[in-house]
């Protein structure tokens, strides 16, 4: 009869019972069972309605268990300009990342996981799955008085989630397009953004130029412009931000925060590289003053991925969490962009489609997973990411109007066959260039600056930034600079954030020894000039050669002509550009010296 009395308790009492009430849930029917049996055919059948009432509330207890949501929570961490060796789960021996490690090795590593090579771009395919030659986002980005964005009739991830009953929160840069209102994150689907819109600004006064004639405030909560949050840290604001989303958040409904940091993008030209004294003491082992800042900037991103991630086990909301991490492009190695990023030993940089510039960081980390704790070597493309997690909220990817991305959900949490055989990397009509990868083979030609194709170690030396700055590579002092670069970063790794001396150290917990690192094999003589990409067409076999030592296109004149069939087909599906010419009327001194939408659009443009 103990059914008859937990009938009679609420039903949340019943749902917090959970799925640790199974085995419990057979020996009370096995004891219902008999007694019905005995009863008179009216008291038996209301026996049995009252059992099968109490079987209904058990299933929807399982389902909302805890007042947890039937959906899972997404959250997706992108993080701006990192490069690969950027995080110590890639082999870093500069700069430990011991939260980023944690999620990542204990879920699934993407390592053959692909971006765009540069910021509006991916951005762009992270929010709509749709590849950016497909919604004219293939060229550049988009500069503060530039009159476009992503285009309207593109229903993205939060609009697609929202059906499914998300709350979608955003917290951080937008950078798809604010001209006019219906552009912004609060018109395309997130009931709250807390950040940016432009592509770049400073650290702690929040303000951007797109150049030296147009610079203004870029900083709000919604559409208000704030000014009040000067000389704090945006990497610090949006923790907090994140923070009270998570604990405001009613559990019973699916969360999707989306958390596009600043970090580690340059800030604005005159003071590039920028962090709170107290992250940049953490790195007295680097010598050098801009990758010192750098890395600074790294872990206080990697600090705020903690509390986030802590702040989701308070809420009782991380069981039933799926976390995606990944970068926006290749990390601005050697100070291009004023920055000192680095995808060593990958060549080239961000805005290439060398490995460097479009081989992404990034991992997929849920308790809900089937398989975890593994390396995941099938491919993926950043489009991937929205049928990825329509699919693990209980929608149907195959409702996505027109995706190039596909559902990788039971692919990788059940470490399953590869799905994409594919991708394509970019066609870029302005600049001339193009990129696709087909199984194991990577064709690239055209301009992929001729002058950011080098291989660029990270900077560790006071010297570096200068003897083996942009592309001086060669001849005597470069080479001697490089050896001495190598051996002195060669002399320690970093445990919990101590530098320790290799030679002196035996400590098999170092999470050196887990993370998974690109093997290059040995470098040809010839292999800075066997590629020019702007005189002929190059080959490169990808598993054997991550860091495109060889070109072999010679070779495989078969393969070059079969990927040049399928680059023409993907040609002809290419929509023009979107970019446009800056607009003077978006000059932040017409708007009290701040970026705000400047025109306003009539019902046949929305």
């Amino acid at each position: 009869m103990i059914a008859l009395v937990l009938l009679l308790q609420p039903m949340p009492i019943i749902a917090k019972r959970g799925i640790t009430e199974l085995f419990w849930f057979e020996k009370s029917v096995g004891d219902l069972l008999p007694i019905i049996a005995g009863k008179s055919s009216t008291q038996a059948s209301q026996l049995s309605r009252m059992l099968l009432l109490w079987v209904v509330l058990l299933l929807a207890g399982l389902c909302v268990r805890a007042g947890q949501s039937p959906r899972s929570h997404i959250i997706l961490l992108v993080a701006d300009d990192l490069g690969w060796n950027d995080v110590s789960f890639h082999g870093s021996n500069q700069i430990p990342t011991p939260n980023l490690d944690k999620l990542a090795y204990d879920g699934i590593i993407l390592n053959n996981y692909y971006v765009s090579p540069i910021c509006t771009p991916t951005r762009s395919a992270i929010m709509t799955g749709r590849h950016p030659i497909h919604t004219g986002m293939q060229y550049s980005v988009i500069v503060g008085p530039q009159p476009y964005g992503l285009p309207l009739n593109e229903t993205i991830m939060p609009q697609y989630l929202n059906k499914l009953g998300y709350r979608s929160h955003m917290i951080g840069k937008w950078h798809l397009g604010f001209f006019a209102n219906e552009y912004t994150p609060l018109y395309r689907g997130f009931e709250s953004h807390y950040g940016y819109y432009l592509g770049c600004e400073d650290y702690f006064d929040h303000s951007s130029e797109a150049n030296l004639n147009y610079w203004g405030w870029d900083w709000r909560r919604g559409q208000d412009i704030l000014l009040n949050e000067t000389g704090q840290y945006s990497t610090d604001l949006f923790t907090k931000e994140a923070v009270k989303v998570i604990t405001n958040h009613d559990p019973s409904e699916p969360l999707f925060l989306f958390l596009p940091y600043q970090a580690v993008h340059s800030g604005n030209q005159y003071d590039a590289l920028q962090a709170p004294q107290h992250y940049v003491d953490r790195f007295p082992h680097i010598k050098n003053i801009q990758r010192r800042l750098f890395a600074g900037m790294v872990s206080a991103m990697d600090d705020s991925v903690g509390t986030v991630i802590s702040t989701l086990k308070q809420k009782g909301m991380y069981d039933n969490a799926i976390i995606a991490f990944t970068t926006d492009n290749g990390g601005p190695s050697n100070g291009f962009d004023w920055n000192a990023a680095s995808n060593w030993p990958l060549r080239g940089v961000k805005d290439t489609i060398w490995e460097g510039g479009v081989r992404g960081v990034g991992f997929l980390h849920s308790p809900l997973l089937k398989q975890r704790n593994y390396v995941a070597e099938q491919m993926m493309h950043v489009c991937d990411w929205l049928p990825t997690f329509l699919k693990a909220a209980g929608g149907d990817p195959s409702l996505l109007v027109d995706s190039d991305g596909m559902d990788m959900w039971e692919m990788l949490s059940h470490n399953g066959k590869a799905i994409r055989s594919e991708l394509l990397h970019n066609i870029d009509p302005k600049r001339k260039f193009a990129g696709i990868r087909i199984g194991d083979y990577k064709l690239l030609f055209g301009d992929i600056r001729p002058t950011w194709s080098d291989w660029y170690p990270p900077w560790q030396l006071k010297q570096d930034s200068n003897l083996l700055h942009i592309n001086k590579t060669g001849g005597i002092k470069y080479k001697a600079a490089l050896k001495e670069n190598e051996e002195a970063i060669g002399q320690f790794f970093e445990e919990d954030g101590t530098c320790l001396n290799r030679k002196n150290s035996t400590n098999s917990k170092c999470p050196q020894n887990r993370a998974v690192k690109v093997k290059c094999g040995k470098k040809p003589l010839n292999a800075s000039i066997n590629c020019q990409p702007l005189k002929k067409l190059c080959l490169f076999h990808i598993p054997s050669d991550p860091c495109e030592y060889n070109n072999i296109a010679d070779q495989h004149p078969d393969i070059v002509s079969m990927m040049l069939d399928r680059l023409a087909q993907y040609n002809s599906t290419m929509v023009a550009p979107g970019n446009k010419p800056f607009d003077p009327e978006a000059d932040p001194k017409k708007h009290d010296n701040c970026w705000v939408p400047w025109i306003k659009l009539n019902k046949t443009e929305e």
